[in-house]
């Protein structure tokens, strides 16, 4: 089972900008050098507290500082962009890693970037599938490419313009053949949306702030789209993030963890579950589609969502949850704020270098993480 990385990221509003963008960059470098498999980031245009606008841009500064590790956008959100910018961009990103890309997808969940972008109106998940046809058309296709598909907003065409012998009108494919890895984040109990990333060959990430029993309606309905193709899910395909924090002793891991006013743990979850009941999708963090908002409260996600304690006690909750959920692929560590850098770093290391090898030993795979070049790991 591989180790990743995803962050929103999500950070206090007083913060200085320009001191969390360089946090954020730097803890992923951090992941590369503990062999983390792979790094999502996101993106929203119109929140100070989740402070990257362009995942690729933000992605593109690590590079260089970075050696295994797989880059991912978590997401590129394809309601916000003509999808020849994205293909072209995205391309372009997978040279410049060779081949070190993930191209996470969705259609851009944030109403306040919809209202800013004059789309508030329009069906963005319409768009969204609208804007993943095209963008493989463009990497599969030759100029002048003609892509017009019924009932599909976005035409594309150079044949008015092109020289091919001095390579106007043509378009970027991606380093990698036929494409990158696709994968789509999944929020939704029983999202239908996991069907149809079956039946395309993407690969769903369940997201961390979901309550671990609705995981299972994802995986279902993940192989079902397979089903419905002829083919057979993967597990090693699955991804399941986590909000997680090791520490060397169970008080450290208590407080930090969830209990303390300033822990990041609590400040997370205050804001998530603020946003989730603005956009009534706060059904993720209940036991049941019935039950009362008023059991949905910050200590209750900070008891049920945050996989804390010391090594052996993480190990013991992610078997545990391997148990309720079945086979996954990778277990997908969220990032925090670094209220306290040593502590943040000192969990990742543990969960690098302790706790997933424990794991892998219990499952039977061995003792390394991933599957990146510098490790011989096995994935799940």
């Amino acid at each position: 089972m591989r180790l990743g990385y995803f962050t929103m990221p999500l950070h206090p509003l007083e913060r200085v900008l320009a001191e969390t963008l360089q946090e954020d960059r730097e803890t992923i470098i951090y992941a590369d050098q503990l062999g983390f498999y792979d790094a999502f980031v996101g993106e929203h245009l119109t929140d100070k507290a989740e402070n990257v606008t362009n995942s690729l841009i933000f992605l593109a500064s690590i590079i260089g500082q970075t050696k295994n590790i797989k880059l991912g956008s978590g997401t590129s959100n394809l309601s916000h962009s003509h999808p020849t910018l994205i293909a072209s961009q995205a391309a372009m990103f997978d040279h410049l890693t060779k081949g070190r890309f993930i191209f996470g997808i969705s259609p851009g969940a944030l109403s306040s970037d919809a209202e800013a972008l004059g789309i508030l109106d329009q069906d963005r998940n319409k768009m969204f599938a609208e804007a993943i046809d095209v963008i493989l058309a463009i990497w599969d296709r030759e100029p002048p490419y003609n892509i017009d598909f019924p009932d599909n907003r976005y035409k594309v065409s150079t044949q008015k313009t092109q020289v091919l012998d001095i390579g106007k009108g043509i378009m970027m494919k991606p380093y990698q053949s036929p494409r990158p890895e696709i994968v789509g984040t999944v929020v939704a109990p029983h999202s239908k949306g996991v069907i149809a990333m079956g039946k395309r060959d993407f690969h769903p990430m369940s997201a961390n702030f979901l309550l671990s029993h609705w995981l299972p309606s994802h995986w279902q309905n993940y192989a079902q789209g397979k089903a419905e193709v002829s083919q057979e899910a993967n597990p090693s395909d699955w991804r399941v993030a986590r909000t997680i924090f090791v520490a060397d002793d169970s008080k450290t891991a208590k407080a930090y963890g969830a209990e303390d006013a300033q822990s990041p743990y609590r400040f997370y979850y205050q804001q998530m579950l603020t946003k989730m009941k603005l956009g009534n999708r706060h059904v993720i963090f209940k036991k049941h589609e019935g039950e009362s908002d008023e059991h949905v409260t910050v200590e209750r996600l900070l008891d049920e969502l945050v996989i804390k304690g010391t090594v052996n006690e993480v190990v013991d909750q992610l078997l545990a949850l391997r148990e309720q959920v079945g086979e996954i692929g990778e277990i997908v560590y969220a990032g925090m704020d670094l209220v306290d850098p040593k502590l943040g770093r000192r969990s990742m290391e543990l969960m690098a270098n302790e706790v997933m090898p424990r794991v892998n030993a219990a499952i039977g795979l061995g003792s390394t993480i991933n599957a990146n070049p510098k490790m011989s790991g096995v994935a799940a």
